[in-house]
């Protein structure tokens, strides 16, 4: 009995291994093959990964209604006048001769003021009053000298006929013809005096003294500064007020070595003033410099402004632009043009027609870009096109965008 119950539990023992290594060897042969499974699926995955990788930027189609409501544009490569663009800076600026500096012919004391800063004023236009008792002197003496020149004048006027009749002395006759010369350039030279004083000579032979003297403005313009007040002392020297004819500012910009050689007398140049940025003006050039400044080493060009007003001030600082050379050349709109990882692109357009309905496919072409001027920039050509092939002119910022959608769409 004992013995009948060892050999059942040694068969069930050995049973019970045998079924554990089959199990064992279906779970191992499961699993290699699950893993076989898996990288077979890893491989087909890894093939479709690339190519989303590859694509790049693709080509994106429109129907033809789209592209109407988006008003897209289509044409072959353009042609357009185009001019190298110089970027040069400085400031407006009037010609010496349409700028004064007013100072007092003598030296006296203000009495009077008559114009303030930003006052126009005309050529030979009061500016102010002066008073001094040299210059009541200066004309006293001047009378003096003009009535003494008038009894010279007639005691000449007698010795020579007296001479001339052969009655009068001769050394006599001399002597009256020298004083009458003398005091006539005596005279002559208080009256240059006179008449830089803007005084009446005529009043003053009369015996009129004036005691208050005019300071005029020697030319037409604007009153820049005044720089006296009144009781002040102003000798000769002293800059009483400072104005400036704004009629001929003009642009003057500082353009570099490298440039220099591709500016030229009648070129356009437009520019836009630091205070004012929003409006853009238009001069030409009239006059470029033959000397470098040496810090910076460039050199002054010069340009007459087209239409000027009120609110130009010398001194205003500018950011010019000059138009140096006119070619027809390769062009597109801005909005024609799109960069993508620091590369320009436009895109070409084609036209199909597929079961009678149109459809517009786009495809990125790259390229380089040249001068920008007014809204269109210069094409460069990597590689030739066909004369017939038609580019998008605008939208190329959507043409992306709807490509990255269509990439997404389809690495999902």
């Amino acid at each position: 009995m004992k013995k009948h119950i060892i050999y059942s539990l040694i068969s069930i023992l050995m049973l019970s291994g045998i079924s554990s290594c089959s199990n064992s060897e279906k779970t191992e042969h499961s699993g290699e093959e699950h893993q076989e499974s898996h990288e077979d699926h890893d491989e087909e995955g890894g093939s479709h990964e690339d190519h989303g990788e590859k694509g790049g930027m693709q080509e994106v189609h429109l129907p033809d209604l789209k592209f109407n409501s988006l008003g897209m544009k289509v044409d072959t490569l353009p042609q357009r006048l185009m001019s190298a663009t110089i970027h040069a800076n400085g400031q407006l600026r009037v010609p010496p001769q349409h700028e004064a500096s007013v100072t007092a012919i003598l030296g006296a004391n203000i009495t009077s003021i008559k114009v303030i800063e930003g006052d126009k004023v005309k050529n030979g236009q009061v500016l102010a009053y002066v008073a001094h008792p040299n210059l009541a002197k200066l004309q006293t003496d001047y009378i003096n000298s003009y009535n003494q020149l008038q009894f010279l004048r007639q005691d000449y006027e007698r010795q020579k006929k007296l001479y001339d009749e052969k009655v009068g002395s001769g050394q006599v006759y001399q002597q009256a013809l020298a004083d009458y010369q003398s005091k006539k350039g005596e005279v002559k030279g208080y009256e240059a005096q006179l008449k830089q004083l803007k005084l009446n000579i005529n009043k003053i032979q009369e015996g009129n003294i004036y005691e208050n003297i005019p300071i005029v403005s020697p030319i037409d313009g604007y009153i820049e500064k005044v720089l006296v007040q009144v009781g002040q002392y102003a000798d000769p020297q002293t800059k009483m007020f400072l104005i400036v004819n704004t009629d001929h500012i003009h642009a003057d910009l500082m353009v570099f070595e490298k440039d220099v050689h591709k500016v030229k007398k009648g070129q356009t140049v437009t520019f836009v003033m630091q205070s004012a940025p929003d409006k853009s003006l238009t001069a030409e050039i009239f006059a470029v410099g033959k000397k470098f400044e040496q810090n910076p080493k460039a050199v002054h060009v010069h340009a007459e402004i087209k239409k000027t007003d009120d609110n130009l001030i010398p001194g205003m600082y500018i950011n010019g632009k000059i138009h140096a050379e006119n070619n027809r050349i390769p062009a597109v709109p801005e909005e024609a043009i799109i960069e993508e990882d620091g590369k320009p692109y436009l895109f070409i357009a084609e036209k199909h027609n597929e079961d009678g309905e149109t459809e517009w496919a786009f495809r990125p072409l790259e390229i380089r870009t040249g001068i920008t001027s007014e809204g269109w920039v210069e094409v460069k050509l990597l590689e030739p096109l066909n004369g017939s092939t038609t580019i998008a002119l605008n939208n190329a910022y959507y043409l992306v965008s709807e490509m990255k959608k269509s990439q997404t769409s389809h690495s999902h």
